[in-house]
């Protein structure tokens, strides 16, 4: 055991490095990024090539956009965090007019002064070449005639498109053209194909030319060979997660300790996301769920709205983002620090099925191993306690699975097959019982769900989220200290 917790606070203070210029320091290496890159080239077959492209910029409302987030198997195989992006990966290597070979190019963003007066410094090419180590860096508008002929390849790998992307009049070279340029070079969907500009093309001393012909495409294994690379994390993986898993961790302790009856949902949901940036954490990973009594029956409620949750439970399911890394936490607490008689039978039986679930994650087992042991026992329980009268009804108040994968995205892909080690996942069983439910009123409004992020390793599964109490008297004894938050408050605006 203590060897588990040395490794978890090993990887935690390893992220504190800073910059001079101020900023994290403790980003994913360009070494590891190209180290993706080439894992996957070794997957696809000959004579192929892979496109992928950068998110979309999606709009928040009229001229104000969300901030971006990059797609995350683009930012595994490039560590680019700039929109308008493009990478191609060949899976021989390419010879250009002068004999040099290459396998790889990227598009980025064209350095514009104007625009980045506005929304920031752009890496440009030749950032790219230096920061990310790219040989071949190309600015987004070489790619909308980029000379390379997919029809001479056995097989064009790419993710099949979404429509949610926006026609901007500023860039030249947005995602929206890049898309559309693809499109035709490959022959999907459209009746005309564009040329090559020949002086891009002597540029990059391409031999081939664009035929109008259709290439031969797949859409799907592409998804299959990144899932099956992102599903074990890499030991600088490891640290980002981990940082984001304890950050995590940390807010759920302080909400412990801070929490009270007059609270509201979102006031609850401030302290976790002001912990998470206190330790430098830039996003939540998906959208903060704080559901109070019956609200945390919605499994996925992110309204936040209730304005005092006054002796309920509180279902908290949240997770900081650390450099791209999500982590997935969640609690359930009495707002007024002390479980109810049937609170407690409740929570008591999650954490039950969740050690149970914790215990099957060990190399070897089926994917399936701990929502197998944790539904056996809150299956059991609910029997016992009368609120099914058989433990195939016990589903309606456990309708999830209780395991997925974690990392760049809160539901991180993977193959889902027997359990390696470095995978991290999590265990989350839990029971919801509606007001109005076929079952004795005094369930009604009960809703607990323990969630924690397991790293499963040859010596056995490891919680990274462990610091957040999970037993009841815990959570209890925890809840009756101070918070740095018990004299902090604001003017009235009434």
């Amino acid at each position: 055991m203590n060897l588990k917790l040395s490794f978890v606070f090993t990887v935690f203070f390893v992220c504190v490095s800073i910059a001079q210029n101020g900023n994290p320091n403790d980003y994913l290496s360009a070494q590891f990024h190209k180290e993706r890159r080439e894992a996957l080239r070794a997957k696809m077959p000959e004579n192929s090539v892979a496109v992928f492209f950068g998110n979309p910029i999606r709009n928040r409302a009229n001229d104000v956009d969300f901030i971006y987030h990059q797609d995350p198997d683009f930012y595994y195989l490039t560590g680019y965090k700039e929109p308008n992006s493009v990478l191609v990966i060949f899976s021989n290597n390419q010879t250009n007019k002068d004999g040099k070979s290459f396998h790889e190019l990227l598009y980025v963003q064209e350095k514009n002064p104007r625009a980045e007066q506005w929304t920031g410094v752009r890496l440009g090419t030749e950032g790219a070449k230096k920061e990310l180590g790219f040989e071949n860096a190309l600015n987004g508008a070489a790619f909308l005639n980029s000379g390379i002929d997919y029809v001479n390849f056995d097989t064009v790998f790419f993710k099949e498109f979404e429509e949610d992307t926006r026609n901007s009049k500023n860039e030249k070279a947005d995602l929206y053209k890049l898309i559309g340029a693809f499109k035709s070079q490959i022959g999907y969907n459209e009746k005309v194909i564009p040329q090559p500009d020949s002086n891009l093309q002597k540029e990059l001393g391409l031999k081939k030319s664009i035929s109008a012909k259709k290439a031969t495409i797949d859409t799907q294994s592409i998804l299959t060979y990144m899932a099956s690379l992102r599903e074990k994390k890499s030991k600088e993986e490891l640290v980002l997660l981990t940082k984001a898993v304890r950050i995590s961790a940390m807010g759920q302790r302080e909400v412990m300790k801070a929490m009270h009856p007059g609270m509201s949902e979102t006031e609850i949901q401030g302290i976790h996301e002001f912990v998470y940036k206190k330790y430098g954490s830039e996003f939540e990973g998906y959208p903060s769920i704080v559901g109070a009594g019956n609200n945390g029956c919605v499994l996925h409620y992110i309204e936040n709205s209730k304005m005092k949750v006054e002796n309920d439970l509180v279902l908290m399911d949240l997770g900081a983002e650390y450099h791209g890394y999500t982590a997935d936490v969640t609690r359930t607490i009495p707002a007024n620090g002390k479980f109810s008689t049937e609170q407690k039978l409740i929570y008591d039986l999650v954490y039950e099925a969740q050690e149970a679930g914790i215990t099957a994650a060990k190399v070897g087992n089926s994917f399936n191993a701990p929502d197998d042991a944790a539904r056996k026992i809150i299956s059991a329980g609910l029997v016992k306690l009368g609120i099914v009268k058989t433990e195939q009804e016990s589903r309606k108040y456990f309708p999830h699975g209780t395991s997925h994968h974690i990392g760049l995205d809160v539901h991180d892909p993977g193959l889902y097959n027997a359990f390696e080690a470095d995978m991290v996942i999590t265990v989350e069983p839990g029971i919801y019982i509606p007001n109005g439910s076929d079952c004795d009123k005094k369930w009604w409004g009960i809703a607990v769900r323990i969630e924690d992020d397991i790293l499963i390793t040859t010596n056995g599964p490891v919680n990274l989220s462990g610091e957040a109490p999970r037993k009841s008297n815990e959570i209890e004894a925890l809840m009756n200290e101070k918070s740095v938050l018990d004299t902090f408050s604001v003017p009235s605006l009434d």
